[in-house]
């Protein structure tokens, strides 16, 4: 197999393995994105500034655990999300997770093609025509950096990252002192209202399919360890700096949108910068992912030609309006998505006892029904859920799995002693 390919099928090996600063660097680009800012805006307008704080630290500290866990199996087994699926699901039933993993990446690459092309005809004021042609100008240019493979993403991330931060703190001490200072911030009373729990899984949910599918790297680390460090750093450090940065300046504008705000600080051109750029390095890992679940859909080692494939299908998306889409996918996301991570984890270290077998000589059952049952319960309790919908489909998912797979074995046994 090529190495191009990057083993989409089988176990990451050990000469493919990477350390704790390559994959919190990949994983800090594929955390850095817009659209978490996006929703940090929202808390801002909604919650007076200490409030917001504790729900951002409780959201992603909650999402952080949610990566690792998985990135801790990824490490040890050298399997991505949708190989882990397949002992699960079934052989044939892992398509569900693989159809789901690449429904919602491919959401957000549209999302993301359709942001970065409407907001440059906005802040240049370019003439509206222009809107599509910049759409499939960008989302075939986002792919290129996907077709490259782990080592694309890395490089572009050690320069986005570093440059996404210094902005980032820039426009953040501009909003303190336009406040007055934190004194000033904490007499802001916000404009809008939300729960706690709806915060929370909001900044939860955000992110959760990302969480769900980081394991495409973190299966390349050298240990558990950096998988666990990397999840943890990236997730924690980095999605939580985006939200708290779009929150923070949203409490001082009473503004969500952090592509304005900067406009209203006189940022215009870095608001610009930042938008592309940023958009850049998430649209590359989001392909990416795509591309991942689709080779395992599809039972194909051909990632580069699925990476366009996907790449023009996101491009539809984007034309045929995405961009209006964002908070209905986010609540579907938030809901459907976690409790794939749910089963895994039950999986692996209730029923398998913290180990895989070989993903190509493992017998499988073409359907794994304790696996398809627990994450439909998971899934359904989480729409239907007054609380953090994606805890309630994870803890659902996980403790389902292990009461049907409990009962299946003591049948078994049953049948046996007969």
């Amino acid at each position: 197999m090529s190495a191009s390919n990057e083993f989409p099928l089988s176990e990451a090996p050990d000469s493919g393995r990477r350390g704790l600063f390559s994959i919190s660097m990949v994983l800090f680009s594929f955390t850095f994105f817009t659209g978490t800012m996006f929703a940090g805006g929202k808390l801002g307008v909604a919650f007076p500034i200490v409030e917001m704080l504790w729900i951002a630290t409780i959201g992603n500290s909650l999402l952080a655990i949610y990566a690792a866990a998985l990135g801790w199996i990824a490490a040890r087994s050298g399997l991505n999300t949708v190989l882990m699926g397949r002992f699960c699901f079934g052989e044939a039933g892992s398509r569900l997770s693989d159809f789901l993993l690449g429904f919602a990446e491919l959401g957000w690459y549209a999302w993301g093609t359709a942001t970065v092309a409407i907001s440059l005809v906005r802040l240049l004021a370019l003439p509206e025509w222009l809107t599509i042609p910049l759409m499939v100008l960008f989302g075939l240019g986002f792919c290129i950096t996907a077709l490259v493979g782990f080592k694309g993403l890395d490089m572009l991330s050690r320069v986005s990252v570093p440059l996404m931060f210094v902005l980032l703190v820039v426009s953040m001490w501009i909003a303190t002192r336009h406040a007055g200072g934190w004194q000033g911030m904490t007499t802001i009373a916000p404009s809008q209202s939300m729960g706690w729990s709806a915060a929370i899984t909001m900044v939860f949910g955000t992110f959760a399919s990302g969480a769900t599918q980081a394991t495409n790297w973190t299966r390349m680390a050298r240990g558990s360890g950096p998988a666990i460090g990397a999840s943890l750093i990236s997730f924690l450090i980095g999605n939580g700096l985006m939200v708290v940065a779009g929150a923070w300046c949203a409490v001082v504008y009473q503004q969500s949108d952090i592509v304005a705000v900067m406009m209203l600080q006189g940022l215009s051109v870095a608001a610009v910068i930042m938008l592309c750029l940023n958009l850049w390095t998430i649209q590359g890992p989001t392909i990416y992912n795509v591309s991942a679940a689709a080779c395992h859909l599809l039972r194909s080692e051909r990632r580069r030609t699925l990476t366009l494939l996907s790449a023009g299908i996101g491009i539809i998306l984007a034309i045929g309006g995405m961009y209006e889409m964002l908070i209905p996918f986010l609540v579907l996301l938030g809901s459907i998505i976690p409790p794939v991570g749910g089963v895994i984890i039950a999986d692996y270290w209730f029923h398998r006892r913290g180990r895989y077998p070989s993903v190509q000589s493992a017998q499988l059952p073409r359907y794994n029904w304790a696996g398809l049952t627990a994450y439909g319960l998971g899934a359904l309790c989480a729409c239907f859920s007054p609380w953090v919908a994606p805890l309630v489909g994870i803890g659902v998912a996980a403790l389902s799995y292990i009461l049907l797979t409990g009962l299946a074995r003591r049948s078994v046994a049953a049948t046996q002693r007969q």
